[in-house]
């Protein structure tokens, strides 16, 4: 008897991206004549069509060596990641050393080839290559219409030839069409251009419970079986001869197995049903529902958050211990891991569990290491863990997760640009009781509005907010200014849930050529500014006035300082230094343009940012005493993980900016690095550090830009204490810091 869940001579590829499937037969000798391979960009790019070419093979990422690459090779790599071509590729590392295994060395594709598992080579792993040779591509910036790449997983079924399209959650009765998301319906899957139900007999529980997690939803309910039963002895269903067996803790459908179903040869199904799906949205959809109040997903305060990412349900893992947010380590991190964590944040399962520091590197403490899961925990912090830190932040796990489909990207396009990443915005909105497609008013228009638009349409972060749309043609009857007033934060998932005027707009440019515009990146800097240095290093100096003259020139002084003799007088400056690391996968640079910086011929340099940083003396209740500001003198890598990374250099006029990897140290002896403190009482108060506080430059991660300090002042000394980064903290022991800082002062510690 033939088993129907293993395969004797076909083998069935499930491929998934975003409720799609899509099933493909190949031959056995050919599958093992080739092996399975995944391909990635990773390292310090710039963009999605360019990075470290990555190998996933035998359950291992690894890289491959530059050594006979060629571009025939990068041709290959880039049409298998589903670009047009290969613009070029670079030798020696450019994206940054990988880690691991070097898994192809002396590779020399014709560039006919397929896939770059079928080109000639030494052999899987047979190598005498460092890191410093890894090679990288750029491909095409366009890829191929309708590509879709994603982790292929065997699921076989003995002697069957199948082409399954698509998979989705059909609304069946009318108050439910209409709402996004869909969170009820049969399931049905696309074959040969047909739409066909799967049969109720044998459907489980752990069955809808996978399905709903592929959809973005954390967790499945029941619903009313007898509506659906009257509905669908209504009309005859054509099944889908297959049926589906999930433990529960896939990630998605593909991994389950797949065999014959009950359907009978007349194609009826003994329960006379189709299989019916009810899923729980998390609380940050279900908000969102057009119509009534739906029911949420119900999450205590969750102990795990997601930073650094480009996209919603993307990012770093921290967990909360002790009152302080920390990473986890990557080793052994798998899909089922990164499931709990997605879930626990009320997301669905998780399409990927990343690997080194893909979001970013965090701060502070390793939390977890060698996390293991059955995929049915609560939380990540129940499943079991090796607590030993052995890892550095090289090695945070990240997770990319299933999210709803909420429709935003419909409501919202970008027009006239030179690729997808970038054009004039277009929003689809109200215009005297009817939907058109408008222009946004370009006043107060910024890179916070500019972030919600990427992330709406999935392009991941701001790289610009563009004023002035004339360079950019969008479709000549979207000019009219349909949407104004937007103000936003920067977390929303759409630019409607921003402040806008509504209907009643008011713009002074009318659209056009003056309308909003934006371009995206999918990888951002991440500056993080080192606690310990700054707590480490102050110190008060009481300097006369007549050695003051150049800061006075910059506004690095009180008001008070305006008009004393320089020659009787003295300032008391709090002076400390600041060491400004770049934990980003792609390197700050100033938002102005080399032609545009001013040139201080006091000091002798030119500033880039007119105020890279901010500082201030609070009191406790967060008055401000006292103030002070930083231009960027000049942004340069002072040092780095890695000698060679080094890219900018101030001396001769060079370009500005702190490569991802290094860090930019501006000492406490040099001007403007201070506080002005000579007029502040002696008391009890909170030393704060912003960086980049006008979010001029776009950043992955803008909650860990703050440093703040306890300070105690006696009019002759200061002492500082308890500095940490903003966001290290959990919301309780943040407050115990502002209110009771001597309970803190031994336990907490973010660097």
């Amino acid at each position: 008897m033939k088993d129907p869940f293993c395969a004797l001579h076909q083998c069935l590829v499930l491929v998934f991206l975003c409720g799609t499937f899509q099933l493909h037969c190949l031959a056995k000798d050919d599958s093992e004549q080739v092996p399975k391979i995944q391909l990635r960009l990773a390292g310090r790019r710039k963009k999605g069509n360019e990075g470290r070419v990555e190998v996933y093979y035998n359950g291992e990422w690894g890289t491959v060596c530059d050594d006979e690459f060629s571009i025939a090779t990068a041709t290959v790599i880039c049409k298998e990641l589903g670009f047009f071509h290969a613009e070029q590729w670079v030798p020696g590392a450019k994206y940054g050393r990988g880690k691991g295994r070097i898994w192809i060395d002396n590779v020399r594709c014709t560039g006919a080839e397929k896939t770059l598992a079928a080109c000639p080579s030494n052999g899987w792993g047979i190598t005498d290559c460092k890191h410093t040779e890894d090679a990288g591509v750029v491909c095409s910036e366009q890829r191929v219409p309708g590509f879709k790449f994603i982790n292929t997983l065997i699921n076989d079924i003995e002697e069957e030839q199948l082409q399954v399209e698509d998979v989705r959650i059909k609304a069946v009765f009318g108050s439910s069409r209409k709402r996004m998301p869909v969170t009820e319906g049969y399931i049905q899957v696309k074959r040969d251009g047909d739409w066909k139900p799967i049969c109720n007999t044998d459907w489980t529980s752990m069955n809808s419970r996978v399905i709903c997690g592929m959809f973005g939803f954390p967790a499945e309910k029941t619903y009313n079986m007898k509506i659906y039963k009257t509905f669908a002895s209504r009309k005859r269903h054509s099944y889908w001869p297959y049926s589906v067996n999930c433990t529960g803790n896939e990630s998605h459908l593909s991994s389950c197995n797949l065999g014959h179903s009950v359907v009978n040869r007349n194609n009826t199904c003994p329960s006379q049903m189709p299989a019916v799906v009810s899923c729980v949205a998390g609380s940050a959809f279900a908000a969102l529902s057009t119509t009534r109040v739906r029911k949420a997903f119900p999450t205590e305060k969750p102990l795990v958050r997601l930073r650094g990412g480009p996209k919603i349900g993307e990012g770093r893992v921290e967990v909360m211990k002790n009152g302080q947010w920390g990473t986890v380590c990557d080793d052994r991190w798998s899909l089922q891991a990164a499931s709990v964590v997605c879930r626990e944040l009320g997301f669905g399962t998780a399409m990927e569990a990343l690997t080194g520091a893909r979001m970013g590197k965090g701060i502070g403490l390793t939390h977890m290491n060698q996390v293991s899961c059955t995929g049915f925990e609560r939380s990540i912090v129940d499943c079991k863990f090796n607590q030993d830190n052995l890892c550095n932040h090289d090695e945070d796990a990240a997770v990319r997760c299933n999210i709803p489909a909420m429709g935003f990207e419909k409501e919202i396009r970008l027009a006239g640009g030179r690729t997808p990443f970038e054009g004039r915005v277009e929003v689809l909105a109200k215009k005297n009781g009817s939907l058109r497609w408008g222009t946004v008013c370009n006043s107060n228009w910024g890179l916070m509005e500019a972030m919600v638009v990427c992330r709406q349409l999935g392009l991941g972060f701001a790289d610009h907010a563009v004023q002035e749309t004339w360079f950019w043609e969008g479709d000549p009857s979207a000019d009219e200014v349909i949407m104004s007033g937007v103000k936003c934060s920067g977390t929303e998932m759409s630019l409607f849930q921003c402040l806008h005027h509504g209907e009643e707009l008011h713009c002074p440019n009318r659209g056009g050529q003056f309308a909003a515009g934006i371009s995206c990146t999918d990888a951002a800097s991440d500056l993080v500014l080192n606690p310990r240095v700054v707590g480490e290093t102050a110190y008060l100096e009481n300097r006369p006035l007549s050695m003051l003259s150049c800061a006075m020139e910059e506004n690095c002084l009180s008001s008070s300082a305006i008009g004393l003799a320089p020659l009787t007088n003295y300032r008391r400056l709090l002076r400390f230094s600041s060491q400004i690391h770049n934990n980003g996968e792609a390197d700050f640079r100033p938002k102005a343009g080399r032609q545009d910086w001013i040139w201080h011929e006091c000091h002798r340099h030119y500033h880039s940012m007119e105020v890279f940083t901010n500082y201030d003396l609070l009191m406790l209740n967060g008055t401000r005493v006292a103030e002070g500001h930083k231009a960027s003198f000049c942004l340069e890598d002072t040092e780095c993980d890695s000698e060679e990374r080094k890219n900018y250099q101030c001396a001769n006029f060079g370009e500005q900016g702190i490569t991802a990897g290094c860090w930019d140290t501006y000492r406490h002896d040099i001007d403007c690095q201070w506080i002005d403190v000579t007029d502040v009482a002696p008391g009890e108060y909170i030393l704060q550090v912003i960086i980049n506080p006008n979010y001029e430059v776009v950043e992955s991660d803008y909650s860990n830009n703050v440093v703040k300090c306890r300070c105690k002042f006696d009019g002759h000394r200061i002492w500082t204490y308890n500095c940490h980064v903003g966001g290290s903290f959990s919301s309780e022991s943040e407050e115990l810091f502002d209110h009771f800082p001597g309970l803190l002062s031994n336990h907490l510690s973010t660097w």
